[in-house]
């Protein structure tokens, strides 16, 4: 599934026909105060157009990245909030959504009671007294699986990429506690700090939630040996971008011989998953370490490995020590963060995390009124038609190719808003310990992907994000395109802006959701959703050269002093928004070639568009979260969504007369040429 973290559209999204509302003048959308013009224009693109935001909005404590997404975000916080205060407030029936919706943020803002009760309830969770490691291993790590604590793999059921209409048990690598294989391998000094923090943090977590220093620190060696371990045999971020290399199915059987050193009988059963009949094992070498942790570790450093898995994800749901040492790492040491978000927006999450689509019920009945779907379906289509006329003028495709990849444009899934059905919560019972909460909403959520999932057909209709997130994506299984009511608001669609700005914000967004359909893994997927080769060998050849100017430029960007960009793993969205840019500006020109638009505020229709691009990426970012995302994040840093992308769209050059003498100017023949 693909994610554009972006940052926002319009609840008021209109048909963008570059005209009039009524007698009133559309405005240029552009707010003055946001640009900086002692930066010139083809020096640094994106300080010139964003600076003056940047100066307005500082980075305050709470965060380590602040951006237009943020401020949007922010907005839609004290929106949930109110919503959920006032469930709060009624008297609610036993049972009732609104009951389960106002005890799980009681639950979290209840910090009397988290602080009086909460180490003792991790006590208990974690239940070790009187028993064995053996014994533990056996009777207790069972059921904290269930309630979402991750072990040494990981497990889903999701779509078969090459049945794309079934659904597949699918086995992943995990144990990893820092999420990847870089923060356990690399050996720079930033990374090195990292690794001896971590190390440091589960020393001291341990100890907090009450074991002796000398176990501490036994766990924390266990740990780092066996994930470092893990992490040796895993795939890197940029490896399980490949789709063909990350698919490896097999019968049930198959798997039980190849990988005999896991107890896959009792791990599916344990789950509640019987009758599983064929996987898609993703990275076997991963897995295949994995059986040899089980079998060459002590019990008693699988069990710790086990109980800090457990202790770092339920220290959020405790005491506020817990909490604030948790913090201190993954917040100030990971992310450069200097202060934890208020409990309030925590609850908030909560929720959202728990009950998301119970919350989204009532988002929507507020916030989303019936006629802003409608509008923007119509927006989404405008866009489809632009996106069509670009795949025909490329003289590197095939005819051929030209007309499978019109087939699956005119195939897309497109989701707007909310869903039609929403899940059912009857059978999640919520009380007063927020950690027991947490946990019987993780357990709750497995127990219904096995319910809905396991040998049943997939349901184009699930949403794989809930109607109040502030995002959008492209899922490749199932062609859609998805745009949540939370993204569909101001700031970032003007009704009273005209089409410059508009497409240039909005537009570009939902060319980029439907570029990911042909970008470098979304284009080893046919119409039907089914991983196959679609494309001509020839095409397939064109394709990969044009691409390559893409990753080797970004590669090329310093975003730190020695530090490069990734331009293998956030290729991907790079070319998203450079096709978004393309297919928005072609459709930008053609709602406007009967009624040229004037120049506003002193930019032309063409400046303003690129403008309103740029502004959607003004941030401000922590050197720490730089580092965080070049290792982690597919997407690009903001700046160079706009630095790194302008130089390759010919048109911006003609907006703006950028020429040779211009420090951006990339030659003609060296400009990224895909759409």
């Amino acid at each position: 599934m693909k994610g554009l973290k972006l940052m926002a559209i319009t609840a008021f999204a209109a048909t963008l026909t570059g005209c009039q509302m009524g007698e009133k003048a559309l405005k240029s959308g552009i707010d003055l105060a946001n640009l900086d013009t002692t930066y010139q224009v083809g020096t640094d693109f994106y300080e010139y157009a964003t600076h003056g935001w940047q100066v307005a909005n500082p980075l305050t404590a709470e965060y380590s990245r602040y951006g237009s997404f943020d401020v949007l975000q922010e907005n839609n916080n004290r929106q949930l909030r109110e919503l959920i205060d006032s469930v709060a407030a009624q008297k609610n029936e036993k049972g009732s959504i609104a009951q389960k919706i106002a005890d799980l943020y009681n639950s979290a803002m209840d910090s009397v009671r988290l602080n009086r009760e909460g180490l003792k309830e991790m006590k208990a969770f974690l239940d070790c007294e009187g028993k064995t490691a053996e014994q533990w291993l056996a009777e207790v790590w069972p059921r904290m699986q269930r309630q979402g604590v991750g072990g040494l793999f990981g497990a889903y059921i999701g779509a078969d990429e090459k049945d794309s209409k079934n659904n597949l048990v699918s086995i992943f690598q995990g144990g990893l506690t820092l999420g990847q294989k870089d923060y356990y391998v690399e050996s720079d000094p930033e990374t090195v700090k990292i690794r001896e923090a971590y190390a440091r943090f589960i020393v001291d977590l341990a100890q907090h939630v009450g074991l002796s220093e000398d176990m501490a620190k036994k766990m924390s060696a266990d740990v780092m040996r066996i994930e470092t371990r893990l992490a040796r045999a895993s795939k890197s971020m940029t490896e399980l971008r490949d789709p063909e290399g990350n698919y490896n199915k097999l019968t049930y059987d198959e798997l039980k011989k190849q990988f005999a050193g896991i107890d896959w009988d009792g791990y599916f059963q344990n789950l509640g998953a019987e009758g599983v009949r064929e996987v898609c094992l993703g990275q076997p070498l991963a897995i295949h370490e994995a059986e040899k942790v089980l079998a060459e570790e002590k019990p008693e450093a699988l069990q710790n490995v086990y109980l800090w898995h457990a202790i770092n994800m339920a220290s959020s749901y405790i005491d506020d020590e817990s909490r604030a040492l948790n913090f201190q790492f993954w917040g100030t040491t990971m992310s450069g963060k200097q202060e934890d978000r208020p409990r309030w927006k925590r609850a908030v999450s909560a929720v959202e995390g728990g009950l998301g689509e119970a919350l989204g019920q009532l988002y929507v009945a507020r916030f989303f009124p019936p006629a802003a779907k409608e509008r923007m379906e119509r927006l989404v289509a405008n866009l489809q038609v632009a996106l069509g006329e670009r795949i025909k003028v490329q003289e590197w495709m095939s005819d051929e190719t030209k007309k499978v990849a019109q087939d699956k444009l005119d195939a897309f899934y497109v989701k707007v808003g909310y869903p039609d059905k929403w899940k059912d919560y009857s059978d999640l019972e919520i009380g007063e310990s927020y950690l027991q909460n947490v946990l019987a909403c993780n357990e709750w959520e497995l127990k219904e992907m096995i319910r809905e999932k396991l040998n049943k057909p997939v349901d184009k209709d699930e949403w794989f994000m809930t109607p109040q997130t502030v995002n959008a994506y492209y899922n490749p299984t199932t062609n859609e395109i998805c745009f949540p009511a939370g993204i569909l608001q101001p700031p970032f669609f003007d009704m009273e802006a005209d089409d410059a700005f508009n497409y240039g914000a909005i537009g570009v967004v939902i060319g980029h959701e439907m570029t990911h359909g042909f970008d470098d893994q979304g284009a080893q997927y046919d119409k039907e959703g089914n991983l196959r080769q679609w494309w001509s060998d020839e095409d397939t050849r064109n394709f990969q050269e044009r691409i390559q100017v893409m990753r080797a430029f970004h590669d090329s960007i310093e975003v730190l002093p020695g530090l490069h960009a990734n331009g293998s793993l956030t290729l991907g969205e790079n070319m998203a928004d450079h096709g978004g840019l393309m297919v928005a500006f072609q459709a930008f020109k053609s709602a406007t070639a009967e009624s040229p638009l004037p120049v506003i505020d002193g930019f032309t229709p063409e400046q303003r568009f690129f403008l309103a691009y740029a502004n959607v990426w003004g941030q401000n970012i922590r050197d720490e979260e730089i580092r965080k995302r070049v290792k982690s994040d597919p997407h690009e840093l903001g700046k160079w969504r706009v630095n790194g992308q302008l130089p390759h769209i010919d048109a911006w050059y003609e907006a703006f007369g950028i020429t040779e003498q211009d420090p951006m100017f990339v030659p003609k023949a060296e400009r990224v040429t895909i759409w």
